[in-house]
């Protein structure tokens, strides 16, 4: 049995976290990829499912979506926020996906 090369393109931080991942498992990102497609040629299919986690927006998905929101934070005693507290929370979740 011959081996060959095969090269994935990603974004370093993806592969950081891939890397450490395959590391708690026990094996290196080669080894990972190498029983993906092993999976992928047995079972003649993807081994897990992809999909789109958005639906169809229409406004009465939208207004449901607000509602419970607005719900969820009033039972978390965030209602009183003002615009410059939800923009600093929306600038820290940002920050936060960069650091990952």
């Amino acid at each position: 049995m011959s081996i060959t090369t095969f090269s994935v393109r990603m974004e370093q931080s993806l592969k950081s976290q891939f890397d450490a991942l395959c590391s708690d498992f026990g094996m290196n990102a080669s080894t990972a990829f190498n029983i993906f497609a092993r999976a992928v040629v047995r079972e003649r299919k993807i081994p897990f499912n992809i999909y789109s986690p958005e639906q169809k927006i229409t406004r009465e998905n939208a207004m449901n979506t607000f509602i419970a929101l607005r719900a969820e934070a009033k039972h978390n005693g965030l209602q009183g926020m003002s615009l410059d507290d939800i923009n600093d929370e929306i600038n820290f979740a940002r920050d936060e996906d960069k650091s990952l």
